[in-house]
C-alpha cells in the first residue's frame, strides 16, 4: 500500500504508530483525517486484523468517518481514530492500557479518545491513569458512561425518520426491521424498535446472545448469513463495516438501510448502486453520531439532558440531506459529505477573514 497516496486521496493529515517496548504487545496506530472544526476526537478500536495494511485501512476510513461524523453534528471536533491491533480478549491488560495512555498523553491534547469496538468505559481508567485525554469513563469514575445508550437512540430515531420519508408514516407500527448485530448498540436498538411496534429479525455471530435477546424481547432470529436477504421495510446494520457491496446489494429486499455500525459502504460507489436500487440510504456517520455527541458534551462538563436534546437533532439532519439528494438528483452519502464539506469551508473563510 501506498500510504502516502491514499491519505492524499482522502484528506488525511497524519497517520502514527506506536509500540511498547516494556510490555512488548502494544502496537497502535492513530490516524488523524482533518482537524478544521478543533481537536479531534475519536475512539479507540481494538481488534485482531489479519495483517497491518488491513488494520492501518481501517484507521483511515475510521478517522474520515470521524470528520464526517463531527461536521454533521455540529461539533467543533476534527476526525481522528485509534487503532490497538490485538485480541481483546487475550492481549488487552492494564500494561498495554496505561502504555497506550502514555502515547496519548504525548500528543498534548492532539488526540481525545474513548471507547469502540473491542474497548469499554472501564479500560480508559487504565488508560486514564496515564493520560487526561480520555473521554467515556464510566458514571464512577466521573466520566458520562456507557456510549451505547445515546448511539443507539439515535439510530432509532434515524429510523423513524427514514420510515416517515419513504412510508410517510410517523410511527413504526407495521414495519419490518432486520437487525444484523446486536452488541453494544444492537440490543438496544432491539429493544426500542419493539416499545415502539416494530417487527424485528435479528442476527448476531454470538447465535446464544442474538437468540436470548429474540425470546426476551419477542422477535424472529435468522443466521447471520440470512439476514441481509431478508425481506423487511429496514435493514440495520449494527455489526463492523463494508457491509454493503457490490456483491450484497443486489441481494437486499429493503426500502432503508438505516443503522449503527460504522463504515457501511465498502466503497463510495456503493452509495450510487443503493440509490439507483431505489433504497434510502441513512449515513451512519449522522445517525449513530450519539456517542461523540455524548463525550464531547463531556468535555464541557457532562449534562445528559443537553446531549439527549443534541441527539434529537438527527432527524431534522436527515431531512436535510434527503431534501439535498432530491434537489440535486444525488445520493445520500454524497449529499452528507457536501454539507460538512461546507461547514468545514466555511470555519476556513471564517479563519482566514478573521487572520
Amino acid at each position: 500500500m501506498d500510504l502516502f497516496e491514499k491519505m492524499a486521496a482522502e484528506g488525511h493529515e497524519q497517520v502514527m504508530f506506536f509500540r511498547d517496548k516494556a510490555g512488548g504487545k502494544l502496537k497502535a496506530i492513530v490516524a488523524f483525517h482533518d482537524s478544521t472544526l478543533g481537536p479531534p476526537l475519536g475512539g479507540t478500536r481494538m481488534y485482531p486484523y489479519a495483517s497491518e495494511e488491513e488494520a492501518v485501512i481501517d484507521a483511515l476510513r475510521l478517522a474520515k468517518g470521524m470528520t464526517l461524523k463531527s461536521g454533521a453534528s455540529g461539533l467543533n471536533h476534527g476526525g481522528v481514530k485509534g487503532i490497538i491491533w490485538g485480541d481483546p480478549e487475550k492481549d488487552k491488560d492494564e500494561i498495554l492500557l496505561r502504555a497506550y495512555g502514555r502515547f496519548i498523553e504525548g500528543l498534548k491534547g492532539r488526540f481525545i479518545t474513548g471507547t469502540d469496538v473491542g474497548t469499554y468505559s472501564i479500560d480508559f481508567v487504565d488508560v486514564g491513569a496515564e493520560t487526561k485525554y480520555v473521554v467515556g469513563l464510566p458514571v464512577e469514575y466521573g466520566g458520562s458512561g456507557d456510549t451505547s445508550v445515546l448511539t443507539a437512540y439515535g439510530v432509532f430515531l434515524g429510523v423513524k425518520a427514514c420510515v416517515s420519508e419513504v412510508f410517510g408514516k410517523d410511527d413504526l407500527s407495521g414495519i419490518k426491521v432486520a437487525v444484523q448485530g446486536v452488541g453494544k448498540v444492537g440490543s438496544k436498538l432491539c429493544r426500542h424498535l419493539a416499545e415502539a411496534g416494530a417487527s424485528v429479525v435479528l442476527t448476531d455471530v454470538r447465535k446464544d446472545q442474538a437468540r436470548a435477546l429474540a425470546g426476551e424481547i419477542g422477535a424472529s432470529y435468522v443466521e447471520p448469513e440470512e439476514i441481509i436477504a431478508v425481506e423487511a421495510d429496514v435493514l440495520s446494520p449494527n455489526a463492523l463495516g463494508a457491509v454493503l457491496n457490490e456483491k450484497t446489494i443486489p441481494l437486499l429486499k429493503c426500502k432503508i438501510v438505516c443503522g449503527g455500525a460504522n463504515n457501511q459502504l465498502a466503497t463510495p460507489e456503493d452509495a450510487e448502486r443503493l440509490y439507483k436500487r431505489g433504497i434510502l440510504y441513512a449515513p451512519d456517520y449522522v445517525v449513530n453520531a450519539g456517542g461523540v455527541i455524548q463525550v464531547a458534551d463531556e468535555l464541557m462538563g457532562f449534562n445528559k439532558d443537553r446531549a439527549r436534546l443534541k441527539v434529537e437533532r438527527i432527524p431534522s439532519l436527515l431531512k436535510t440531506i434527503f431534501a439535498i439528494s432530491k434537489r440535486e438528483g444525488i445520493n445520500t452519502e454524497l449529499a452528507a459529505t457536501r454539507m460538512v464539506e461546507e461547514r468545514i469551508q466555511g470555519v476556513l473563510r471564517l479563519r482566514a477573514t478573521m487572520a
